[in-house]
This record gives C-alpha cells, structure tokens and sequence, in this order.
C-alpha cells in the first residue's frame, strides 16, 4: 500500500507545475520558489513564524549544500584573471596554433582545445582564454567568426558544461535534488554526453559547411567594441595601471607547469579514488596555490593587496552567478531530506520524502515507462532552460528525476543525467540569445544570430541523446 498523500505533497506539486509555467514563460522563478517554500512551512508547522523562519533556514541549507560549488567556481575564476592580465594563457595555448592550418582543422581545434579548457576554468572564462589566441588563427586559415563561436559555444558551454567532470558543479547540484551520489550521475552522464556532443557538433560543422558551398552562409558580423577577446582585469579599471609583465622565460615555465600540476590532479583523483567534494577540494586548493604563486610574481611588492583584490572578483562573479539559483535550490532541496531536517518529522510514516512519494502514487495511478520517462525529462529539462542559466533549473530536473525513477523503479541516475544534459545546452549557453553573450562578444558575431546556428544541431542532438537514454533507463 502506498504513502497516503497529505495537503504538503500536493502543495508541492503545485509550486512545480507555476514553477515550470513560469519557465515557459520565460519569467523569473524566484519569488514564486520563496513562495513555495511559505507554503510548506505554513503546512509544516502551522504557525506564521515557523513559515517565515522557513524561508530563511532554506536558504541557509541551500547555500550550504551549494557553497563547495560557488567557492570552487570563484576561485577558478579569480586564478583565470591573473593568468589572463600576465600573459600566460596566451603562452599556454600558443604552441597549439601551429596545428590549424585549415577552416576544418580551426573548427576542431578549437572546439576541443576550448573543452578541454572548459573543463578546468568554466567557459566562461576559458572562452576568453581561447578566443584571445585562437580566433584571429582561424580568421587567418578561412574559418568564419561565426564558425568559430559555434566551436567555442558547442564544445564549451555545451559539451563540457553538461559534463562538468573536473569542478562538478553540474552534477553535484543534480545529484543532491535526486538525492544520488554524484559519482553515480557523472557515470550515467558519459554516454549521454558523448552523444550529445558527437551529433551536436558534427551536424553544425557539416551544415556551415552545406551552407558555405551553397552561399546561403550569413557571418552575422556587428561591430562591438572590445571583442579582442581579452577580458580586463581590476588593473585595468579605474585607471591603474596594468601588473608588470613575467619574464618572458618564467611566462613559458609557468604556462608549462600549470597544466601539469591540474594534470597532476586528475591523476591524482584516478589514483586515490577522489570524487565529488574530494575531487573539488584537490582542483580549488590547487587554483589557490597558483594564484597566489603567479599574483606574487607579477605584482612583487603589491601582491599582497592584489591577491585579496582577485579573489575579491571571483567571489563577486560566483555568488553573482549563483545568486538566482539559491532560492530556486532551497525549494527544491525540500524534496528530499531537507523538509525533515528544517521543519521537523511532519510528514506520514514510512514517507522517504516528498518527492520520493509522490514517485510512488504516479507509479500506483499512470503507465509510466522508460520511454516516457526519457521524453518528459528531456522536455523538462529543456524548459528549465529557458531562463538562460542552465544551472537554475536543474535542482528541478533532480527531483522530477527522482519522482519518474521511483515510478519504474530504476533509472534514476540516468534520468537525472538526462534533464542535466538538456537543460544545460538548452540555457548553458547554446540556445538562449542572453547566455550567448560571451561567445558572441568574443568573436563580434550576433548572439541571436549564434543561437540561430546551434539551433538545428541541438535539436537534433536532443533528440539522438533521448533516444539513447530509452536504452539506458
């Protein structure tokens, strides 16, 4: 006999369904999660004070739970901008421009050198990183700006967002909704990811291409200011003046050995058997390490202050990034453990959370299969993207993840991975005009014209991607 559902279960799947409305939309989820959140400890505690006191204590497990995340994100950030303002990342990448001679081998070449990169600093700033380097290569051997911010856009905030092995911010915030470990959901991401990318990247070089040959290419070239593809840093503002640049032999030693110690890092993961905040930990320490060492050099007597002063700008970019996401997350989180742990053992006997029983009551009233549980999902995640974030909404496709798995009693890892996938290439930055920017911005080419571009390709990887899920679930 299943859990008998109380009014907190179906206030909860209400603040859902206005949630995933409001996506759709393309409104902002905020206020509608805060209200949520009153509701259920309205319910909860039948009190005004314990429902007010609610909205606060979310938010504060909330940041909890997300703070490895926002730490490891600033501190990547803030460790990019020194390395960005001395020059180094232009060393590191530069022996790799020897390699591009055509607008196929541009195309390629930068992707994956872009994914790799991705992988360690986030697109974002690897986009900075690349496009500083590697953009006027592939204007010089024939490959189009737009060309070029396709490459850097699928390969970055698409295939290596979706993944997000190295600082698992992705799966970590999945994970958590569909009360999974991350080490299962990163495992169950891989083929999804893999083919995601293969058949998102191969059809938008393929259809450039078509296009190329058939005159039917449009550059969407606008003139903006600053697309140089270098970010300025806090020396660059308010009129001081930029650090005194390395040597040029410690630049090339540096550029060495900063990839070999992230290297040392991955291997050091393998061999010791780190995941999840493990992993995070080991990656974000090193980054600190490196900032401090590198900032030092640079900025000799003023290092002090100018450590501080990075890290100050990293710490600002994360809780700005991950400001819209805390309130969307502490509703979400209520799903699961949480609810028990803010507003006391409320809910019936042998519940295992709210989520988890509303899993069970679909399951005990709709044909729910692997098919429709992959297609819904995808669908789902889709809409959370929306928004232009991608990570704002993927707290949800973590918990409606658990609610289909609970139904057909297997798949959750892979479901999960699944609204993971789609709502980050939908609102990671391939699809949403708004979250092109930084691509867009670095090649001078039109965001909506870029989203235009990914359009077609995504799809069809959305497609090929749920088709292969069905397999998995």
């Amino acid at each position: 006999m299943g859990i008998q559902l109380t009014a907190i279960h179906w206030v909860y799947l209400v603040f859902i369904v206005f949630i995933i409305a409001l996506l759709i939309r393309r409104r902002d989820t905020t206020m509608i999660c805060v209200a949520g959140i009153f509701a259920l400890g309205l319910f909860a505690t039948e009190t005004l004070s314990g429902s007010v006191s609610g909205i606060f204590n979310a938010f504060v497990y909330a940041t909890k739970e997300l703070l490895g995340t926002i730490m490891i994100i600033s501190i990547i950030v803030a460790m990019s901008r020194i390395l960005m303002i001395t020059g180094i990342n232009e060393t590191m990448v530069a022996p790799l421009t020897r390699f591009i001679r055509t607008p196929a081998m541009a195309y390629w070449g930068i992707g994956l050198i872009m994914m790799v990169t991705s992988f360690f600093f986030w697109p974002s700033p690897a986009v900075a990183l690349v496009g500083a380097v590697l953009l006027p290569v592939a204007l010089r051997v024939g490959l189009p700006a737009l060309g070029a911010a396709v490459a850097m856009n699928l390969f970055g905030h698409g295939i290596a967002l979706s993944g997000d092995y190295i600082i698992q911010g992705a799966p970590k915030l999945t994970a958590d909704a569909a009360g999974l470990p991350v080490s299962s959901v990163m495992e169950a991401s891989i083929p999804l990811v893999l083919v995601m990318g293969l058949v998102t990247t191969v059809a938008a070089f393929w259809m450039m291409r078509r296009d190329q040959r058939n005159g039917t290419w449009r550059d969407g070239l606008i003139p903006l200011k600053g697309s140089t593809g270098r970010l300025r840093g806090p020396e660059s503002e308010g009129g001081e003046e930029r650090p005194v640049l390395l040597d040029a032999r410690l630049r090339q030693a540096l550029a060495i050995a900063i990839p070999l110690l992230f290297l040392l890092d991955v291997a050091a993961m393998f061999a010791l058997g780190l995941q999840g905040g493990d992993a995070t930990a080991l990656v974000g320490g090193t980054a600190v390490l490196i900032l401090i060492s590198v900032t030092l050099m640079a900025h000799r007597n003023q290092g002090l202050e100018k450590i501080t002063a990075y890290l100050i700008e990293g710490f600002t970019f994360g809780f700005r990034v991950f400001g819209p996401v805390i309130p969307i997350a502490a509703f979400f989180y209520l799903g699961d453990s949480a609810f028990t742990e803010l507003f006391g053992k409320v809910l019936p006997n042998g519940s295992h959370g709210i989520v988890n029983d509303l899993g069970v009551a679909l399951a005990d009233h709709v044909p729910l299969n692997g098919a429709v549980g992959a297609v819904t999902m995808t669908a789902i995640g889709a809409i959370t993207g929306l928004d232009g974030s991608g990570f704002s909404g993927i707290s949800l496709a973590g918990s409606i993840a658990q609610l289909f798995a609970a139904a057909i009693h297997s798949g959750a890892a892979t479901l999960t991975a699944l609204g993971q996938v789609a709502a980050i290439w939908v609102g990671g930055g391939t699809l949403i005009p708004w979250a092109l920017i930084p691509a867009a911005a670095i090649c001078g080419v039109s965001p909506f014209e870029l989203a235009r571009r990914n359009l077609k390709p995504v799809l069809l990887g959305l497609m090929a991607t749920t088709i292969v899920a069905m397999f998995l679930v």
